[in-house]
């Protein structure tokens, strides 16, 4: 498949090393900036930063479940305190969990099920930056 390369920053909230490192592997291969908290007070530090820099944070991808700090369900409140036209995906290792499900009823714009595939992510990304609002 033909990639076009992405434009603009990406911010990656996961408490795993791992799935955060491969997924900034896969974004910047993409062609995107990427920014990594592990929770999500570190997120909100790093949204609110870019917030008013040349280079602001376009999209944010949180892990919903954080076991020992701030997880993307309560992150994403504050992001939108910040922002109400934030750009956030929710992600989850559990697709059947209700904030999957309904995740515009909680302030998410998508949804991506971990483990990513390259193509998924990439749907996922361009699909939140083209919609409006």
């Amino acid at each position: 498949m033909d990639r076009v390369p992405g434009r603009g920053r990406v911010l990656v909230m996961d408490d795993e090393d791992t799935v955060r490192y491969v997924t900034a592997s896969m974004l910047e291969l993409m062609g995107y900036e990427v920014e990594q908290a592990r929770d999500g007070r570190e997120a909100i530090d790093i949204y609110a930063k870019s917030m008013g820099s040349a280079a602001p944070v376009d999209v944010v991808i949180m892990d919903l479940t954080i076991p020992c700090g701030m997880g993307g369900a309560k992150a994403v409140r504050e992001v939108l305190a910040l922002h109400p036209e934030a750009k956030i995906i929710v992600s989850s290792g559990y697709s059947d969990d209700p904030i999957m499900a309904g995740y515009s009823l909680h302030g998410f714009c998508g949804a991506i099920v971990k483990p990513y595939q390259l193509d998924d992510l990439e749907k996922a990304i361009r699909a939140v930056l083209s919609s409006s609002g």
